[in-house]
This record gives structure tokens, sequence and C-alpha cells, in this order.
């Protein structure tokens, strides 16, 4: 008797369980995320799509510009940064569940040209020229870094290399880290400061320096589900985020997995 009442109990948690995931695959996913992650969760976002666990819509953006999206109630399931300063201002409003949050992928910040510059690679390092570099008039093109996470970090960068002097007043501060590709690639900037991974994905740029991880602090990006927002779709799509096939999609555009 008591083993029947056992099998019972197991079965209706089994019932249960598939109850929840047919309710998940029901629901379409709203996902904002950083824009440096556009092309690899365009990528996921169709896979997930095709294991028929449901529809994704996604918003990319500056994660500075989606966090204050959120506070103001934009409806969003899953929030993914590309740092933690701005998950973590959600997470003091209670606008994310602390309870979902984990640190996804980590990058590297680069310099880079147009591909036809004539800029050589360079050391960068306290030594380097940058005004030099940028010519008489040209600017620096980087995220706005008051509030998009790759140019805070290379601001970090070079204010801790003594460089920063040099180009704070030549800087072409871009709504996002693509906006800043975008200027390098059309040639209006003969300098762009972005992430490895959106380098890798242009055709009409290239690396010409690295910055040294240690010159600031390490790129982190976490996600976490939207307090407020369809808990059980996002619960599913954090799981697939770590799957080996969403790993493997991060990967191929040179993100580092954690």
């Amino acid at each position: 008797m008591k083993s029947n009442k056992c099998m019972v109990g197991l079965l209706l948690m089994v019932m249960g369980l598939f109850a929840v995931q047919a309710a998940a695959a029901d629901q379409e996913v709203v996902v904002f995320a950083a824009a440096s992650t556009t092309n690899a969760i365009a990528d996921i976002g169709e896979l997930y799509a095709a294991k028929g666990a449901g529809p994704i819509k996604t918003s990319f953006a500056s994660s500075s510009t989606l966090a204050k999206q959120i506070a103001s109630g934009a409806p969003a399931d899953v929030y993914l940064s590309a740092n933690k300063k701005w998950m973590d201002f959600l997470e003091k409003k209670n606008a994310v569940d602390k309870a979902t949050r984990f640190d996804l992928l980590g990058n590297r910040i680069v310099l880079i040209a147009p591909l036809k510059s004539s800029i050589d690679k360079v050391q960068v390092n306290d030594a380097l020229d940058v005004a030099v570099l940028l010519g008489s008039d040209g600017r620096l093109s980087m995220g706005d870094p008051d509030h998009v996470p790759a140019g805070m970090y290379g601001k970090k960068a070079m204010e801790k290399l003594g460089l920063w002097n040099q180009v704070q007043g030549r800087l072409a501060p871009m709504k996002d880290v693509r906006a800043a590709l975008v200027l390098v690639e059309r040639g209006e900037a003969p300098l762009g400061q972005v992430y490895a991974t959106d380098a890798a994905i242009s055709k009409k740029v290239r690396v010409v320096g690295m910055f040294p991880t240690d010159s600031h602090p390490p790129i982190v990006y976490p996600v976490a589900a939207v307090a407020g927002g369809k808990a059980d779709a996002a619960a599913a799509f954090l799981d697939f985020l770590k799957s080996a096939e969403a790993k493997a999609v991060f990967a191929k555009y040179g993100f580092e997995v954690r």
C-alpha cells in the first residue's frame, strides 16, 4: 500500500513537471539583452524555438538603456547585462529575481581600426600615443563611458594605463557598442574601442591592439529572470542558456563561456 502511494506521488510530480514545461513552451519569452550579444542570442533563440520550447522575442540595446526600461516597467522576462553594475541596479529595485541570477559570459576589450587603415598592430600600454594614431582631427569611437558597459570598461582601462587624458576630449561616445563598431566600419572614426566579440563579427575592421585584462575590472555578463515576468518561461530559457548547444554558440562568437 505504501509502495503504491509512493508511485502515485512520483507520477504526480512527473506530470506536474511536464505541465510546467508545456506551459513554458506555449509562452513567448521576451529577452532584453546587451547589444554585444545580438548575434549569439539571435542564433540561440532560433535553436530554442526549433526545439519547440517556445518563441523568443528579443530587444537589444546598451545594458543601461535596457535596465532603465525594465525599472520603468517594460515587459521583459529575461535580462542579460554586459556588466554587473546594471544587474545590481535592477536587483536593488527588486526588478529581477535574485535567486535566478548567475554569471553567464566573459569578454575582452580591443582597439580596432578600419580594415584598410594604415595603422599597424600596437601594444596597448602606458607608452601608447593614441593622439598620434587618431591624427589631427580623428576621434575614438566607443560606447558612452558614462552609461555603456564597453565604454565603462574602456575608460577604466585607459585611466589605469594613463591614456585617458589623451582621448577624453576626442571621443565619439555612442549609444551602445555596436554603434561604436559601425562608426569605425564606415571609416568615420580612425579608431574604436569595442569588445573582441564585436570585432570578430565584422569584415570591415581589424583588431590593432588588445587591452590587458588586468587594466580593467573583469568583464562579466550576468543574466536573470525579470521580476513579474513569465517565471516558467524565463526559467526554461535560462536553463537552455546553460546547455551545451547554447555554450557552443557563445564560443563561436568569441565569448568566454562561464
